[in-house]
């Protein structure tokens, strides 16, 4: 389990190293908590709703609903959890409601009790939002799971 989650990290890695020199334009803008809903892993993807905050480094709160799909090998049951991202834009000061969006990349984790995973995903408003790198996902449940994920956030 652990050498899995080591390849989806490994994987997540080299799937931003693209757009490592549009990365370097940007700075941290913030961060995004998402809590996830249940899910039972559909084999060949799943999909769970998702709530989330973001805390600007400059501005208010602002609240976010959507999902987040996974399409690849995504076998087992988990309870829910917990995404913690780094959001980086082109300024510090983004517009109110800059992250909703789509957004896309890959994804990672494992589960047997406690558990987490990896995940890389870059979109929002004109695709000029990124969400760290890799995000830290805290989960309890039995599951294996990685693949292409996307991200809806409204």
């Amino acid at each position: 389990m652990r050498s899995f989650l080591l390849s989806a990290v490994a994987a997540a890695s080299l799937g931003l190293s693209i757009t490592s020199a549009d990365a370097q334009t940007r700075v941290r803008a913030g961060g995004l908590v998402c809590d996830l809903a249940p899910t039972v892993g559909m084999v060949v993807g799943s999909r769970q709703q998702v709530r989330c905050t973001f805390r600007p480094t400059y501005g208010k709160p602002e609240r976010y609903y959507g999902s987040m799909s996974r399409l690849g090998v995504d076998l087992g049951v988990k309870e829910g959890g917990r995404l913690y991202w780094a959001v980086f834009a082109p300024t510090r000061a983004v517009p109110p409601r800059t992250l909703a969006g789509n957004y896309f990349g890959a994804a990672g984790d494992a589960s047997f009790g406690l558990g987490g995973g990896a995940n890389v995903l870059i979109g929002g408003s004109r695709r000029t939002i990124s969400l760290q790198p890799l995000s830290l996902t805290a989960q309890r449940g039995v599951n294996v799971a990685g693949g292409i994920a996307s991200l809806v956030l409204r």
